[in-house]
């Protein structure tokens, strides 16, 4: 299951974040204060979607957000989408990030089913 995805602010510096909850970062906080950094945490077995969301929770910016190892593409391009469209729901914005994945499956898969089939590219519908 997905968590959703928390929603993206401004900071003063000019930086696309996602909204810091608060609790969450004073916990971060208290928790390096006694020893345990992200880096202890890393080593803890936590899900992806976890991960994902924990990032979000403490205020991660949305550039760096999208280059951790543990973000698929589908779930930077909905935060992305959500930011772009504030009407956008988290469903119907992840809903477009697939469709868009999908359809660059298919065009990249047109060519090689062509030669296949022995046809030509365009005569596949």
């Amino acid at each position: 299951m997905k968590h959703p995805i928390q929603p993206l602010v401004m900071d003063d510096h000019g930086v696309l974040r996602f909204q810091e909850n608060k609790i969450v970062s004073f916990l971060l906080e208290f928790a390096r204060a006694h020893g345990t950094t992200l880096n202890e945490l890393a080593m803890m077995q936590f899900s992806k979607e976890d991960w994902q969301q924990f990032s979000q929770l403490h205020g991660y910016s949305l550039s760096g957000y999208g280059g951790l190892s543990y973000v698929d593409d589908v779930s930077y391009a909905t935060a992305e989408r959500m930011h772009d469209d504030p009407e956008l729901s988290d469903k119907d914005a992840r809903i477009q990030s697939l469709e868009s994945v999908l359809a660059n499956i298919k065009d990249g898969l047109r060519e090689p089913v062509a030669e296949l089939f022995g046809v030509h590219p365009d005569d596949l519908s």
